[in-house]
This record gives C-alpha cells, sequence and structure tokens, in this order.
C-alpha cells in the first residue's frame, strides 16, 4: 500500500483498467478536486469478479498503462489486492481500514458501477464502512436514481455542495457528483483494438501440413 500520514483524506478508485483511458483519469481528477484529498490510490485489481476474464490484459500491463496515464504525484497507482489475493472490494475496504488507523478514506466510483454495486459482495458493508462518492459518467447521469443501491440508501445521501465534508461524516454517506464527462470506455477501446488488430485465423492441422496453393 502507498504509504500515508494520520490526518490525511485519500480516495480509493479501484477497478480493471482494461484498458485504462482519459475517462479513468478524468474521475481521478474530478475527486482530487471536489473532495480535496491528500492523496488518491489508482488501485488496479486482479481481475472483476461480475465481469469475464477472457478480454483481460494481463495485471503487469495495466498498472504499466495506468502510470502512463496518470501523472499526478497524488495519484498512487497500486495493484496490492494482488498480494490480498482478493478481488472483492469489501474485503479490500475492511483490510486498508484496519491497516491505516488515523487515515479518512473515500471510495470513489463512476456513476456506470453504481448501476450494478447491489451485486457487490457485501455491498451493504462497504456502505457502512466509508463514505461513498459517485462521480457522474456518460449515459448513467440517472443511476443515483434508479438504481437499486441509490435506493436503498438514498436516506444517507448528501447534496454534492457538502463533497467536501464528505471524509469527515459517519458512515453511510455518500454524494452524486455532476461534471465533465468523458466518452472513453474501456470496453469500446478493447472493441477498436480487436477491430485494428484481428487475431490470425484458426487452421486445422490438414491445413497447416498441406497449405492450400492459390
Amino acid at each position: 500500500m502507498p504509504h500515508v500520514e494520520q490526518g490525511m483524506v485519500v480516495g480509493l478508485f479501484g477497478g480493471s483498467f482494461n484498458p485504462p483511458h482519459p475517462g479513468h483519469l478524468l474521475v481521478a481528477e474530478i475527486a482530487l478536486k471536489r473532495l480535496g484529498l491528500d492523496q488518491l490510490w489508482w488501485m488496479v485489481t486482479p481481475g472483476n469478479p461480475l465481469k469475464s476474464r477472457s478480454v483481460l490484459l494481463p495485471l503487469a500491463e495495466r498498472i504499466a498503462l495506468s502510470e502512463d496515464l496518470a501523472r499526478d504525484p497524488r495519484i498512487k497507482v497500486t495493484a496490492f489486492e494482488e498480494r490480498l489475493q482478493t478481488s472483492y472490494t469489501a474485503h479490500t475496504l475492511a483490510h486498508v481500514v484496519a491497516r491505516n488507523r488515523g487515515v479518512r478514506f473515500v471510495w470513489i466510483m463512476g456513476a456506470d458501477s453504481l448501476k450494478t454495486f447491489h451485486q457487490w459482495q457485501k455491498w451493504r458493508e462497504i456502505a457502512d464502512l466509508v463514505p461513498i462518492v459517485v462521480i457522474d459518467r456518460p449515459g448513467a447521469t440517472l443511476s443515483f436514481l434508479s438504481s437499486p443501491a441509490a435506493r436503498a440508501l438514498w436516506f444517507a445521501r448528501v447534496d454534492e455542495n457538502a463533497a467536501r465534508s464528505l471524509a469527515m461524516r459517519r458512515p453511510p454517506v455518500w454524494t452524486f457528483i455532476h461534471g465533465p464527462r468523458s466518452s472513453f470506455s474501456s470496453t469500446a477501446l478493447r472493441s477498436q483494438s480487436r477491430e485494428l488488430h484481428p487475431e490470425p485465423a484458426q487452421t486445422s492441422p490438414d491445413q497447416q501440413r498441406f497449405p492450400l496453393k492459390d
């Protein structure tokens, strides 16, 4: 884990980052500015249990791409979850909070993640452990009204104008931050990469031994 001091306010921004893109960086920059963070941990996960691993880039590659993209010294790219051998946010957060007493942590997610937050393992325990900041993403603006988790936690929502004080509040507490949105998505970038660099067609053993001639 990155080094922290007591009294710091640290944002935790986890994801597969497969690959990382300017949309991720925009979320991080908005969080740094609106929350007044001392650090933001850009946590590259081994893999999302809710997503297929068949298209997952190697962890080392995702770390390198993230470090190349996130140049702000307050952003600490880390993949310590690999050593914890967990892909579940609830386990990670419990470990981080227990190891860093006196540090105020805030969980940061894009609005697209809020749509499926109720499917995360022990999502209510996450909400009870740390404040949550949801940052607007294209096509997901209304998720703070319609998602099951948002409806269940509506009583704990505070106005985004109070975002800077969120880390000082006792969870469950969360807010939704509107702002600039980036149209970049990891899914679209992977699709574009496959179109530009298609995999070679598979050949049968007979074709390999006796290639067809023109």
